[in-house]
């Protein structure tokens, strides 16, 4: 079945996490949200970063935080009750630049 709602609530509300948590730069509630494995992946505007260890260096050495933004829009679909994915489109507020995460 594709968009459970009690599990579209769960994500909805796990991606209005992660967005609070980045504009807070707070970096325990950040790491929390990522796989801690080799395997995990996460691409930025200037990075690629291979595995947990290296995205959370990537947090810790970065000053200041994420620049701040404004969501313009948030698509998230559910597969059954155990795979869902969010995108989230954003436009930066000190540059108006606009951004994608997933």
């Amino acid at each position: 079945m594709i968009n459970y709602p009690d599990v579209l609530a769960e994500v909805t509300a796990a991606v209005d996490t992660y967005e609070d948590a980045l504009m807070a730069n707070d970096v325990e509630s950040l790491d929390s949200f990522f796989w801690n494995s080799p395997y995990t992946v996460r691409f930025g505007v200037a990075e690629n970063l291979y595995g947990f260890r290296d995205i959370a260096a990537f947090r810790l050495g970065r000053r200041g935080g994420s620049p701040p933004r404004k969501r313009l829009r948030t698509e998230i679909v559910a597969f059954g009750k155990d795979v869902a994915i969010a995108n989230v489109e954003f436009v930066r507020t000190d540059t108006g630049r606009n951004g994608r995460q997933s």
